[in-house]
């Protein structure tokens, strides 16, 4: 039987079987299982290559991804925030290849990447976008006012090739063992039961290892904890051609807008409309810092701050200078926050906080 055939076999068994005590263990085998066999098929499904993926190279200090249904202004979004100039049609399927384009926002370069429209199933271009989205920073999940329904799908088909939109990876330790059988160790009360763990451990081939849960968890955060392709991304949802409503009252459904609805940013590409409050979430959401350089002796650099992520160090600010500073660091001097008292000396695994002024002290 063909892997598909598979994945379809036991999805509907799936939708077939209740849920209830009797049943957990079961019904935590069989997703598992499917977890197992969906990633098995985006594996063979890659590896026959195909698309323009290593044309389009990471650049600036962090990549978003603009993902959405065919025609909702993905590219007319791309060119209003950036310089590039991507196609643009009133037709399904315009935009043809991945078009780039930088977003420049407080001092940060930020890559914008509009892919292919997601099409449900991700048949054609859909594991491509996969896997660009795999290797971005942050997700830009866009509709627009007529179709404000297809974010649950498309969140969907993203969830079963194991990307995790606005969630945090669960807090669960596993270490294999050769011996011993599966004991499990859990720190809160939980939902679902020991033997339900098991069988789904046993999925995976592991019937000795030692489980730690520091957080409640279901059969799906298990699954994801076990699995090794699960990706956890920021997400901003975008709507669309707020312009074509004449009314602007239509935007209201039951006193809560539909942007509060869908907790969405509601925009126009084409009429300029909420773009700014956009740049602000995006800035935001992908949880960048600024960092000023300072030279021994003169001011800091406050025209061209170094963008850095939040919980980088002193290490992750060498390397973006020159390769050849992490050997030849002596220390680094820090002003700011992030130290007890400005002009502090540390070392490479000192955490550097947003507004910090540093000096790095190397061998010459």
């Amino acid at each position: 039987m063909e892997i598909d055939e598979r994945i379809e076999e036991i999805t509907e068994e799936l939708r077939s079987t209740p849920y209830n005590k009797a049943t957990e263990h079961h019904i935590g085998r069989l997703k598992a299982k499917l977890a197992r066999l969906r990633e098995e098929a985006e594996k063979r499904s890659s590896s026959r290559g195909g698309g323009n993926r290593d044309n389009v190279g990471r650049v600036g200090d962090a990549t978003v991804i603009l993902i959405g249904p065919p025609s909702v202004g993905k590219s007319t979004l791309l060119n209003k925030l950036t310089s590039a100039k991507a196609e643009v049609g009133a037709y399904d399927f315009t935009t043809i290849e991945v078009k780039p384009g930088i977003l420049e926002y407080e001092g940060a370069k930020i890559q914008i990447l509009d892919v292919p429209g997601l099409i449900k199933g991700l048949r054609g271009g859909g594991r491509e976008v996969a896997s660009f989205t795999r290797s971005s920073d942050l997700v830009v999940l866009m509709t627009d006012i007529l179709h404000v329904n297809v974010f649950e799908e498309t969140e969907r088909e993203l969830y079963k090739v194991g990307i995790r939109l606005n969630q945090k990876k669960p807090r669960i330790l596993v270490k294999k063992k050769i011996t011993g059988g599966i004991k499990i160790n859990s720190t809160v009360n939980q939902d679902i039961s020991e033997e339900t763990i098991k069988e789904v451990l046993k999925e995976y081939k592991m019937h000795n290892a030692d489980v730690i849960l520091r957080e409640t968890i279901d059969i799906n955060g298990l699954i994801d904890a076990l699995m090794k392709n699960r990706v956890y991304l920021s997400c901003v949802r975008v709507i669309n051609k707020i312009d074509m409503l004449e009314d602007q009252n239509l935007i209201r459904t039951k006193d809560t807008s539909i942007g509060e609805k869908y907790n969405a940013i509601m925009i126009s590409a084409e009429a300029g409309i909420n773009l700014e409050e956009l740049k602000e979430s995006i800035f935001k959401r992908l949880n960048l810092i600024k960092v000023y350089m300072k030279h021994k002796g003169e001011e800091p650099d406050y025209k061209e701050p170094m963008i850095l992520k939040k919980g980088s160090t002193v290490e992750e600010i060498c390397r973006k200078i020159h390769r050849d500073f992490v050997e030849k660091f002596r220390y680094a001097k820090v002003w700011g926050n992030s130290v007890k008292y400005g002009g502090q000396m540390v070392g490479l695994s000192h955490e550097v906080y947003d507004g910090d002024v540093v000096n790095i002290s190397i061998e010459r």
